[in-house]
């Protein structure tokens, strides 16, 4: 089972997306859903704390960006941790931002 929206995968036991909220669809999602175009990945992290920093710290310099995945473990704790998705054009100054903490 898939979310239509993040392309999350999740158990046949799961209706609804814990994150999106929306019910969820069988079979692979569209490609498009899997990395919306013009993201990149810049990190991994199963740590909250972690993530709200670097919320705070994106958000103050007005970086665009969305964790995929980050409430996942709540469904299914440490099976995937969430990835900091940034605009490509952002990538590098994220990255500044990110080495300085």
């Amino acid at each position: 089972m898939y979310c239509p929206e993040c392309g999350v995968k999740h158990k046949k036991s799961v209706s609804l997306c814990p994150e999106c909220g929306v019910p969820l669809i069988s079979g692979a999602p569209p490609e498009s859903i899997l990395e919306p175009s013009g993201f990149e990945e810049i990190l991994a992290t199963f740590n909250a704390g972690e993530i709200a920093i670097i919320k705070s710290l994106l958000d103050g310099e007005g970086i665009v960006y969305y964790f995929k995945g980050e409430f996942f473990n709540y469904v299914e704790p440490l099976a995937q941790p969430a990835r900091l998705m940034v605009l490509k054009d952002d990538a590098e100054k994220a990255r500044e931002i990110l080495r300085g903490t």
